[in-house]
């Protein structure tokens, strides 16, 4: 050791000791060392320089030491979450529910009426499509494709009612198409917020804001614009979609009040309610029609059409089923006015399409009738939504 002293007027003594920067692997940084030792007997202070490096043998550690930050109530760091992706998934989600709700729903309606335009028993018609959807869901709760639901008599007295109405709207719709073109049936069923405006004030006693009546404006004349000019009107085509419209509107009123709390799927609600809609359909079906026309019926038809009719009365079944279900499964990841903006322009492709393919006649004045109801729907749903979040 290299050993300096150096005498100053002080009367203190002091150690200084520097350690330079070890090897770049070590831990360890340059650590200054000053000590001082108060002396009165001595009146000089000396200073004392150590030129050699100290080494600190036991502080070294022999692997890099990490250290890292975490919040007081956080045992792990936060991860970060792509929130732009997850969105991005959500409305790529949304769509493909909305673009299949809306082809099946063509489908649907393009077979449907090939079906009754061969074929003219809506009750038979409404049932095997009920049952349709029945088959079908009790064959994937069986191989396990959907998860079983769980209800009990709750659950299914509160669904009674529901399936009530949903049986009168389906039936009486299916009536209305077998009497009339598609696209009318649509234009005076896009008339269905008028009747939950007017059942929601007269019966329940809600009040609604000014804006919301003034859409029922266009609503209602572009529906009575389009009835007097279709020339093919007709009474029980008419009386009909109103029917359906009035039977939806108790329908969605019950359901709303009658699931609270309950923790059943979207596409397992729509199953159940076609199962009990079934039950309480079928013997009205043989009231009203019976056995003996369906038979004599099905041999005309088939007469006519040929082996195809049975593919037609298939598909209309099954899609009728895949349109609703879907729609309910849409319930599950879209607000009330997403669903009803994607209701609306359902219609609208329905409208268009059954006119493309049927050549239904269509007079100017009735096309703006059409349009001015489904724009007073839009309207509507827009306003609606908005007196809600008030």
């Amino acid at each position: 050791m290299v050993l300096a002293a150096k005498q100053t007027l002080s009367a203190k003594i002091g150690f200084s000791a520097q350690l330079p920067r070890q090897n770049p692997s070590s831990s360890l940084q340059r650590l200054p060392l000053s000590l001082s030792f108060p002396s009165p007997a001595l009146p000089k202070r000396t200073v004392l320089t150590l030129s050699k490096p100290l080494h600190l043998s036991s502080l070294r550690a022999k692997s890099p030491v990490r250290c890292s930050a975490h919040e007081a109530d956080k045992s792990e760091p936060p991860q970060p979450i792509d929130d732009t992706k997850s969105e991005a998934a959500k409305k790529a989600k949304i769509g493909v529910y909305f673009a299949t709700w809306w082809a099946l729903n063509v489908v649907f309606n393009i077979y449907n009426k090939k079906v009754l335009n061969a074929y003219p028993y809506p009750w038979l018609t409404s049932t095997l499509s009920l049952a349709a959807g029945s088959l079908m869901m009790l064959i994937s709760w069986a191989v396990g494709i959907v998860e079983t639901p769980k209800t009990d008599f709750d659950f299914w007295k509160t669904l009674f009612p529901v399936a009530v109405a949903h049986t009168i709207g389906h039936v009486a719709a299916t009536v209305s198409m077998s009497k009339v073109a598609v696209s009318f049936t649509h234009i005076i069923k896009s008339g269905e917020p008028a009747f939950s405006v007017l059942v929601s004030r007269f019966l329940l006693g809600e009040t609604f804001p000014t804006s919301v009546y003034l859409s029922l404006i266009p609503i209602i004349g572009g529906c009575a614009l389009s009835a007097l000019t279709e020339l093919n009107f007709n009474m029980i085509g008419f009386m009909g979609a109103m029917i359906s419209n009035l039977a939806f509107v108790f329908r969605n009123i019950f359901s709303k009040k009658g699931m609270k709390g309950k923790s059943v799927s979207g596409m397992n609600y729509y199953a159940c309610l076609s199962m009990l809609s079934l039950l309480i359909l079928t013997p009205f079906a043989f009231a009203v029609e019976g056995p003996q026309m369906w038979i004599d019926g099905w041999q005309k038809a088939l007469s006519d059409i040929g082996p195809q009719f049975v593919w037609w009365v298939a598909a209309q079944s099954v899609f009728y089923h895949l349109y609703n279900q879907v729609s309910y499964m849409s319930l599950d990841q879209i607000s009330p006015l997403t669903f009803s903006v994607g209701n609306t322009m359902k219609r609208i492709s329905v409208i268009v399409s059954s006119i493309i393919i049927f050549r239904t006649p269509v007079q100017p004045v009735n096309a703006l009738g059409a349009a001015i109801a489904i724009l007073g729907t839009f309207l509507y749903s827009q306003v609606n939504h908005t007196a809600h979040n008030l």
